[in-house]
């Protein structure tokens, strides 16, 4: 007998020790957000496009307590011209000092001539010495870009590797929107995404489903991990879900392989919302499991059309539609996809990685004090 009460003792106390910041009817909030939680949580947008000096989209920001990564890229067939972002970049850094940081990234304009790698190494150091804490590398890489005999050119393409290597010994990130969504490559009806079906019914030039002298959806992502595996010392964000965002199996795949792989979610927060809707578990169990490697980001864009309360009001709903998914266990509903589906209620540690600390880390000296 003399043993027993000790033991029940000891019992009482793990017992105890166990139920430690698990959410209770006095204490719901010792584990998880609530909607009410998301006006005074601190947390990043990791990939939006300010294509302004207009300061609305920053003051909403200020607002809901998000900070901003604005990406750069070039395309000739998406203005303004890299240049001309780097400036807004740059102008919307000095007005909101701390709240915004910016990504640069490197023209495929005279791939061909003998000048192109000395001038885009120039470019970028001069983005480097102006805060620039990232790269972007863009789509029209394997899916515009050709080189003089007319053929397309890839990621893996050797031309690239002195630019990547420079990234890389300046402790850069590259972010890395390679290939497109795979629904891009599939014929309409198979689409997953209202979103997609109504964009590529709309600009048949962009389907490749349409276009299948173009390469294929396996072939820009393995382009893509070559790269990786080429440079396995590089830090990477694989934007948009590193366009694996159709399965979290394949994802994981990827995350499993590249340890210095992570992946924003930018314009791609639907598809975890659909694969939910068919197997929640699964999805939550991916979120919990590379909790370290996804960076909330949603791809919104700020330009000089854009009228100063649609534009907040847009951005305010689309951060507060995703609180709820991420943080709540509510029902909802969204555009992308007919049905109702159950949110993830992922834990607040889950929760500060995914809305801040990860790209704090993914992203080093990004944001200044202030």
């Amino acid at each position: 007998m003399k043993y027993i009460y000790p033991l029940l003792a000891l019992c009482m106390l793990l017992q105890n020790c166990s139920q430690l910041g698990k959410p209770t009817q006095e204490n719901p909030a010792a584990v998880f957000y609530t909607m009410n939680d998301f006006d005074s949580v601190e947390k990043i947008d990791a990939h939006v496009h300010l294509n302004t000096s207009a300061p609305h989209f920053v003051q909403q920001a200020a607002a809901d307590h998000f900070k901003l990564v604005t990406i750069n890229l070039d395309d000739v067939n998406e203005p303004p011209p890299m240049e001309e972002q780097q400036k807004f970049a740059l102008q919307q850094i000095k007005a909101a000092p701390g709240r915004v940081a910016y990504a640069t990234s490197f023209s495929i304009r005279h791939f061909n001539d003998t000048g192109w790698l000395r001038q885009n190494i120039s470019y970028m150091q001069n983005s480097f010495a102006q805060g620039a804490a990232a790269v972007k590398i863009y789509k029209v890489i394997g899916m515009a870009l050709r080189d003089k005999k007319g053929k397309l050119v890839m990621i893996d393409d050797a031309r690239f590797d002195p630019l990547i290597d420079f990234i890389e010994q300046n402790n850069k990130t590259v972010v890395g929107h390679l290939g497109e969504p795979k629904n891009c490559w599939l014929p309409v009806d198979f689409m997953t995404i209202k979103g997609d079906k109504s964009y590529y019914t709309a600009n048949p030039v962009y389907h490749m489903y349409r276009h299948p002298e173009y390469p294929s959806y396996e072939a820009q992502i393995a382009a893509r991990d070559n790269m990786l595996r080429k440079h396995p010392n590089l830090r990477f964000v694989g934007a948009h879900l590193g366009s694996l965002e159709w399965s979290v199996d394949e994802l994981a795949k990827r995350l499993d392989e590249f340890p210095n792989m992570a992946v924003d979610m930018a314009a791609r927060i639907g598809h975890l919302q659909y694969q939910a809707s068919k197997n929640w578990q699964k999805v939550h169990d991916f979120i919990m499991k590379y909790q370290d490697r996804l960076i909330y980001a949603t791809d919104m864009v700020a330009d000089a059309s854009a009228n100063a309360t649609e534009l907040k009001a847009r951005v305010h709903d689309t951060w507060l539609s995703d609180w709820k998914f991420f943080a709540t266990d509510s029902t909802m509903t969204v555009h992308d996809f007919d049905g109702s589906f159950k949110c993830l209620q992922l834990p607040r540690e889950v929760i500060d990685k995914i809305y801040r600390k990860n790209a704090e880390k993914w992203f080093p000296g990004a944001f200044s004090k202030g």
